[in-house]
């Protein structure tokens, strides 16, 4: 990333825990419908790395499965995350790399909102109005530069 100036320089590291998802029997059956549940939601966010640091969003604590809601029946999916500072300048960013990760993984049926967590930044209404208009996303993912920088964050994430 050609980020020169961090907001956060010393941010809380926490350790990972998290065991990988197993593979499911039903997995590679064409007749049955895979059902879409907070823990694979979370399995395909967890590792997208952080723009400013070189952690995941799982070391830094912002985002758990615990903050992961899926609706199956309904195709509605709600990640809210907890940027690592109040006044992270990198919210609308990382609230970006993770609505991009499952617009490119997850079935086309699922609406997917990204928020910020209630009090956890103090632009918080901003950001999510930001990261849920479809026109200012769609403006945002035009920009090669900020494409190459989610690219990058995603990188991780496979």
């Amino acid at each position: 990333m050609n980020i020169t100036q961090k907001i956060n320089d010393a941010p809380q590291v926490y350790e990972v825990v998290t065991k990988a998802r197993g593979v499911l029997e039903t997995d590679f059956d064409d007749d049955v419908r895979d059902l879409v549940d907070p823990e694979e939601v979370y399995e395909l966010i967890r590792n997208i790395t952080d723009p400013e640091h070189p952690l995941t969003l799982e070391q830094l604590h912002v985002t758990n499965k615990e903050h992961i809601y899926v609706d199956d029946p309904s195709n509605h999916v709600l990640v809210e995350f907890t940027p690592t500072i109040p006044h992270c300048s990198m919210a609308a960013l990382i609230g970006l790399c993770i609505r991009v990760r499952l617009l490119r993984s997850l079935p086309e049926r699922f609406k997917v909102d990204i928020k910020v967590r209630e009090g956890t930044h103090q632009s918080e209404t901003h950001v999510n109005k930001q990261l849920n208009d479809k026109e200012r996303v769609a403006a945002a993912l035009e920009n090669t530069y900020l494409l190459d920088v989610i690219n990058q964050c995603l990188a991780t994430a496979v």
